[in-house]
């Protein structure tokens, strides 16, 4: 079996080259502009609904789909929806009716929790669960996935969806870097009083996942959600950071109300709601399905994203 992996120089990508690799499978790396002269790299430039796929999908029993315009704070684009939809939407439109063509058999895309939505509110997000995207980045993986079932409807390629929450691991970046710094950093955090709960998942897991994706046969036409297995409120979490880097979080105690209310008026909103708040996946139909677990704990992915920390720089 030959996989292309797309996004492949990505923080998720390059550890599922490495993943697939160990398990003796050929891959294939769609890259942007021109790398080394290697019969398993493709350069296919941006990605959008104009992108030749036909030479990176020669003889490609199964795509990976990692690329995509990610979701970014305080959007700068003109048109943010727009360039979301260019890229996660008719960018995968284009690849899979060309993968359908060349005669792939499986597509996995890597899709979102957002389509879910921002927020639970006393259950957990499942797979049966009405989208709700609030985003253009949200919606536009949405529309990808409704794209796909067209598509697997149509042409038989067998499509396999995993919606992904905040993932971390060695080359985290955003929210979850900073706040290893807060942690590396000594500072205090008025964060004593949170209790809400959020669902991660460990790049490891989540990688391990991907490849299931792949080789499973139930995996195809199936949307799911994928975790770590147990939710984790804001302070846990900061402590079990703490715990990796051998500086225990210093947090004091203030109302919840009061933080949301600074928050917003120093446009600081968003943050506030994934440190505040809840959003929480099932993540039982992938483990039923395809008999899967996640290999390894958060305790162990938390030390392994530390001793990348660490070994800096970043």
């Amino acid at each position: 079996m030959t996989i292309l992996v797309t996004g492949a120089f990505g923080f998720i990508g390059g550890h599922v080259v490495d993943a697939i690799s160990a398990r003796g499978l050929a891959t294939r790396l769609a890259v942007r502009n021109a790398g080394p002269s290697n019969a398993s790299i493709a350069m296919v430039g941006d990605i959008g609904p104009a992108t030749d796929w036909s030479e990176a999908l020669e003889g490609i029993d199964a795509v990976i789909h990692l690329a995509a315009r990610v979701h970014v704070v305080r959007d700068t684009a003109i048109a943010p929806l727009e360039a979301f939809r260019a890229v996660n939407v008719e960018g995968t439109r284009s690849l899979a009716i060309q993968a359908a063509r060349a005669g792939v058999r499986r597509f996995v895309f890597a899709s979102s929790v957002k389509v879910n939505g921002e927020a639970t509110q006393g259950r957990a997000f499942t797979e049966r669960d009405p989208p709700r995207p609030e985003d253009p980045y949200g919606v536009s993986k949405r529309e990808a996935e409704d794209v796909l079932c067209e598509i697997a409807e149509r042409s038989g390629l067998e499509v396999a969806i995993l919606r992904v929450p905040l993932v971390y691991g060695s080359g985290v970046k955003a929210n979850f870097l900073r706040m290893m710094h807060w942690i590396d950093r000594r500072i205090p955090l008025p964060l004593a009083n949170v209790e809400n709960r959020r669902s991660l998942v460990y790049l490891g897991n989540l990688v391990d996942a991907i490849v299931q994706c792949v080789r499973h046969p139930a995996a195809g036409g199936a949307t799911f959600l994928v975790d770590d297995g147990e939710p984790v409120s804001t302070p846990q979490l900061l402590r079990e950071i703490g715990v990796a880097l051998d500086r225990p979080a210093r947090l004091f105690p203030v109302p919840v109300a009061a933080l949301r209310a600074m928050a917003v008026l120093v446009g600081r909103g968003e943050d506030a709601s994934r440190l505040l708040g809840d959003l929480v996946v099932d993540s039982s139909l992938i483990r039923r399905t395809l008999d899967w677990k996640p290999p390894f704990t958060r305790q162990q992915g938390l030390a392994a994203t530390a001793a990348w920390f660490r070994a800096g720089p970043r």
